[in-house]
């Protein structure tokens, strides 16, 4: 199994969103002892505060200290919605002159008029002590308030969950933040990603600068120079395959020539006709594999000069095309037939020829004996159209689209290199046109139609993409 890549939309939203979730993590802590400390602080500050008051009705009387506490300011001492209160006075013996006899102990470790503050049990339940040491006519007083944590421990758990709303909520919408940055940010590296994918292979052109950014400048540059380097191996390449082309065809003519006249020499020997006939078929295949490649090399778009063009007519390249396909057509006794109509354009001659004569080579070549093809041209608005249809076996749909790719062959049982589909797919994308390729009349056989625009390809325009439906 194949190790995932590593992503750096993943290391860029791993090194932000972490970070941010620890400093999150930190700050809610802070925040929650910065709440809760102060609510303490004032809960804690309400017991010393009544504890304060109680030291105003102790008195001292005939030597005898005393609390002089009615019971309704006992009951509002003690009176809470929500948590219990308890309070004792108590003399320097323990002895306790008022309150509640079950009070805690109140520690040694009081400092005179300094409210000390602690955790204790109470009837079962635990309480928070206020511890105050007063003197009353020198003599000391020990003085202390409790309450339940009933209102402390909802007042912490309102805390808590504000914090824990705010801080969720404050995530949230930082990873959100995130996560909409990062995409943003590497919104560049998509768009020269689809830039890249919906380029055609025999685009070879440099990226331009200016529709990037700052960070993407070196990767493209580095990309310019890799098409650059592609695009003159590809031109050296084209350029060979021309001059092998050409420089091999000179001689198979020749050789040719030279088998015909063998061929008719010895007409009356049959082996020996046998032979050449059979010399003479190889050296045709030869033929036409080098002018398979002589015409592909010239349809290369990086090949192609739209300044070229010329004004001609598409009905008597046709004428002149197809003549020699008639004795091959009469061999499979096949009826080649011709519908052709005024059809005028602007196009490469050659490269035209080259078009016909893949396009009417197809069809005789794949059709069985005995059926039929038909060739015809016309105008029809804007366009000039070409239509080359046969009644063989037909083209299944899912091959339709791949037999223009280069070498592939949908029969492998009839000899071909697989050049001539994607020959015409190129000379007719230089010339601004399209083609396509549907089933013929009564869904029988295959349809060929190649539309050009009639007024021709400027030097500067892109290809000219046809809706079919229209035509």
């Amino acid at each position: 199994m194949r190790p995932l890549r590593p992503s750096i939309k993943f290391n860029l939203l791993k090194w932000l969103i972490a970070p941010l979730l620890i400093i999150n993590l930190v700050g809610a802590g802070m925040t929650y002892w910065l709440a809760w400390l102060p609510a303490e602080h004032a809960f804690d500050q309400s017991l010393a505060d009544a504890a304060w008051a109680l030291t105003s009705q102790i008195k001292q009387v005939r030597g005898k200290t005393s609390l002089e506490l009615t019971k309704q300011a006992e009951q509002m001492l003690r009176a809470d919605h929500f948590d219990k209160m308890y309070f004792v006075v108590r003399d320097a013996q323990g002895e306790t002159l008022a309150g509640d006899r079950n009070f805690p102990a109140l520690t040694d470790a009081v400092e005179l008029h300094e409210p000390y503050t602690f955790d204790a049990e109470m009837n079962g339940e635990q309480v928070r002590v206020v511890a105050l040491y007063v003197s009353i006519d020198r003599n000391p007083i020990y003085i202390g308030i409790a309450e339940t944590f009933r209102k402390r421990n909802q007042t912490h758990y309102v805390i808590l969950m504000s914090l824990f709303l705010l801080d969720g909520a404050l995530t949230f919408f930082s990873i959100a933040v995130v996560w909409i940055a990062v995409n943003k940010g590497l919104h560049p590296l998509r768009e020269l990603q689809q830039h890249l994918g919906q380029r055609n292979h025999d685009n070879l052109t440099p990226i331009e600068f200016a529709e990037h950014t700052e960070e993407l400048a070196p990767v493209v540059t580095s990309i310019n120079g890799l098409l650059d380097n592609i695009r003159k191996g590809a031109s050296a390449q084209q350029n060979f395959l021309a001059n092998v082309a050409h420089q091999i065809r000179t001689p198979l003519t020749g050789l040719r020539l030279q088998l015909e006249w063998l061929h008719q020499r010895h007409a009356d020997e049959p082996e020996t006709a046998h032979s050449t006939e059979l010399m003479m078929s190889s050296v045709e295949r030869m033929v036409r594999q080098s002018n398979q490649l002589l015409a592909l090399a010239r349809a290369e778009p990086s090949r192609f000069k739209p300044a070229y063009l010329e004004e001609l007519s598409l009905d008597k390249l046709v004428e002149e095309s197809v003549q020699h396909f008639i004795e091959q057509a009469d061999k499979k006794q096949i009826d080649l037939g011709f519908d052709l109509q005024s059809a005028r354009m602007r196009g490469d001659h050659f490269m035209l020829r080259d078009l016909i004569d893949n396009l009417v080579d197809n069809a005789v070549r794949y059709s069985p004996p005995q059926s039929t093809v038909t060739v015809s041209c016309r105008e029809h608005a804007e366009l000039t159209l070409l239509t080359v249809e046969d009644s063989g076996p037909g083209i299944a749909p899912e091959h339709r689209e791949l037999i223009f790719d280069r070498f592939y062959r949908a029969n492998d049982k009839i000899a071909g290199s697989g050049l001539g589909l994607a020959i015409v797919r190129d000379i007719a994308k230089d010339h601004g046109g399209e083609i396509s390729v549907t089933s013929g009349a009564d869904d029988r056989g295959t349809l060929f139609v190649v539309r050009f625009p009639r007024h021709g390809l400027a030097p500067t325009t892109e290809h000219i993409v046809v809706d079919l439906s229209k035509v």
